[in-house]
């Protein structure tokens, strides 16, 4: 193996007609996919898989319809806690 620093390599490419150089880029990225190991293409693919499930997730999402009605969920479990903090300290005294 020739030891070559990257700057002396895209020099050497320069040189070269267009049309070698993207036969140079398309070797290069074929071997490097060959060399990929397995397990990183799984993962991808892996990966890929979970974000069509969330982009589909997403778009049911967005078919549902609001059915609160103006209601403040929050504010709604907020006044059943006081309520029941009452309802408590009523029943201890």
């Amino acid at each position: 193996m020739i030891n070559a620093t990257l700057e002396h390599v895209e020099e050497l490419a320069a040189g070269l007609s267009p049309q070698e150089q993207m036969k140079l880029v398309a070797r290069i990225s074929e071997r490097l996919c060959n060399q990929m190991p397995a397990e990183h293409a799984t993962a991808e693919r892996e990966r890929e898989e979970q974000l069509r499930v969330a982009e589909r997730l997403l778009a049911e999402c967005e078919d549902i319809e609001d059915d609160s009605q103006g209601l403040d969920t929050a504010e709604l479990i907020r006044q059943m806690r006081d309520e029941r903090i009452e309802q408590i300290c009523r029943t201890n005294a």
